[in-house]
C-alpha cells in the first residue's frame, strides 16, 4: 500500500511539471505587459479598497491595495475580471495593439443591489423558551408605583445605610449629633425603644406587611 501511494505521487509530480513546462514553453515572454491601475467608484469616483483582479486568462489576480491600486503581468488580450462585494463584476480586455511592455488603466465599477433574504429576529431562540418564560413572567407594577416604592423613604434609608460615608454625609452625621445634644441639654438622650409613638407606627407597619422582603 505504501509503495502504491510513493508510485502515485510520483506521477502526480510528473504530471504537474510537465504541464507547467508545456505551458512556459507556450507564452511568448516577448509579449509580457506590466499592467497597472486605480479601481474606483462609478458614483463617486471614490477608490475601492482592496478589490480583487482576476486574469482569466492565464489564471492569476492580484488583490489591490487601501487605495485601489493594483499592478500585475499580463498579456494583450487577456481578459481582467475586477470583482467587489456590493458592486456588480466588470470586465476589461487588454488592448492587443499596444507596443509599450507598461500600460495603466483607470477602472470603474457599478454598484449592485444585493436582495438578502429576509431574518426574523426573536428574544428567545425557541418558541419552547418563549413559553416558558411566558408562563413564569411576573406582571410588573405601573411605573409610577415602582418609582413611588423605589424612592421612598425606607428604600432610601436602606440604600443610604449601606454607602460608604463621604464628607458631606459625614458632616450631616455631625450636625444631626449636634442638634440632638443641644434638644436633650440637661436630660437623658431620647431612646426611640422607650417612645410609644415609634412602637405604634412599627406595629402598624407590621401589620400592613411593609416589612415584608420583596
Amino acid at each position: 500500500m505504501k509503495i502504491r501511494l510513493e508510485i502515485l505521487l510520483l506521477l502526480l509530480l510528473f504530471t504537474i511539471s510537465f504541464n507547467f513546462k508545456a505551458q512556459r514553453e507556450d507564452i511568448d515572454t516577448s509579449k509580457i505587459l506590466q499592467l497597472s491601475g486605480v479601481v474606483v467608484a462609478e458614483q463617486d469616483l471614490t477608490p475601492m479598497p482592496y478589490i480583487t483582479v482576476y486574469d482569466k486568462s492565464i489564471g492569476r489576480g492580484v488583490i489591490a491595495d487601501f487605495y485601489g491600486y493594483f499592478s500585475m503581468v499580463s498579456f494583450p488580450g487577456d481578459t481582467l475580471f475586477f470583482s467587489y462585494y456590493g458592486y456588480k463584476t466588470s470586465t476589461y480586455i487588454v488592448p492587443d495593439t499596444l507596443e509599450e511592455n507598461r500600460y495603466s488603466i483607470i477602472h470603474m465599477l457599478q454598484q449592485d443591489t444585493i436582495n438578502l433574504p429576509e431574518v426574523t429576529v426573536y428574544p428567545w431562540p425557541s418558541k419552547e423558551d418563549f413559553a416558558k418564560f411566558f408562563v413564569e413572567m411576573k406582571p410588573y407594577d405601573d411605573a409610577i408605583r415602582r418609582a413611588q416604592r423605589e424612592l421612598s423613604g425606607e428604600s432610601l434609608a436602606f440604600v443610604a445605610a449601606r454607602l460608604d460615608a463621604d464628607a458631606s454625609l459625614a458632616s450631616g452625621l455631625i450636625q444631626n449629633q449636634a442638634y440632638t445634644k443641644l434638644y436633650t441639654n440637661g436630660q437623658l438622650p431620647v431612646n426611640n425603644l422607650l417612645n410609644p409613638y415609634s412602637w405604634a407606627k412599627l406595629i402598624k407597619d407590621w401589620k400592613e406587611g411593609k416589612l415584608k422582603r420583596e
